[in-house]
């Protein structure tokens, strides 16, 4: 048998068909992927604005609208698609006057990160409110983050003033043994769960010490870009 013969033979044999076949299906399943993914960005995009926009108002309760802005290299802007930078949230009362920041961290957890919203207020160089937007952790132990009514008092005033410098965290937010608390920059974590309870801080402690030597940098710009809205 010449060679053309031989290689017209094995193109016509199953296997030769077959994973022409699974070629095929495996672009075309591919093609619907991608398809999927780009008609249902828009619609998950507005659902995470959603979720975002109530638990600013949740940690901020206070406050009566809210501004996003979005920290660059070259200062402070409204946000807006495409603009590279860390969002940050300015929540204001029905005068215009800023009441708190809202910023997001994450943190290592047990299983997976822990995402949080976490206020600010200036006025107090404390946090006094986290939400859990995001996490894996264990139900009924790690998961109690967002329940315990006794860990969540950790953030009613919890200390994040910044150093003499005003590059950093005064003291760095930490988890303590449960129990043992004895400063305002210290979280009691949840007997059970102090892999999750030290997540949470680190998420805080990370995101604050970047984040709050800017704000305050920023600080006259946002409390003026209160009394440009109309609640």
């Amino acid at each position: 048998m010449s060679t053309q013969a031989q290689a017209q033979a094995l193109s016509e044999t199953p296997t030769v068909a077959m994973l022409r076949t699974l070629g095929g299906v495996a672009t075309i399943s591919g093609l619907l992927v991608v398809l999927a993914f780009k008609l249902t960005l828009p619609r998950i995009e507005e659902n995470q604005r959603r979720a975002t926009e109530q638990a600013i108002f949740q940690v901020l309760p206070q406050a009566v609208v809210q501004r996003a802005f979005t920290l660059t290299p070259q200062g402070l802007q409204p946000s807006q698609p495409g603009l590279a930078g860390e969002v940050i949230y300015a929540a204001y009362d029905a005068t215009g006057k800023l009441q708190g920041v809202a910023l997001s961290g994450a943190g290592q957890g047990y299983a997976d990160l822990i995402k949080v919203l976490y206020a600010y207020r200036p006025d107090c160089e404390c946090i006094s409110g986290a939400k859990v937007l995001k996490m894996a952790e264990t139900p009924g132990i790690g998961d109690r983050i967002s329940l315990d009514p006794d860990f969540i008092e950790n953030f009613k005033a919890l200390d994040a003033r910044l150093d003499a410098t005003g590059g950093g965290l005064a003291h760095p937010i930490v988890a303590v043994k449960h129990g043992s608390k004895s400063e305002p920059w210290q979280l009691d974590a949840i007997s059970g769960a102090t892999i999750s309870s030290r997540g949470m801080a680190k998420a805080l402690n990370t995101s604050a010490g970047r984040l709050l030597p800017q704000v305050h940098r920023q600080l006259a710009e946002l409390q003026s870009a209160g009394r440009q809205i109309n609640p």
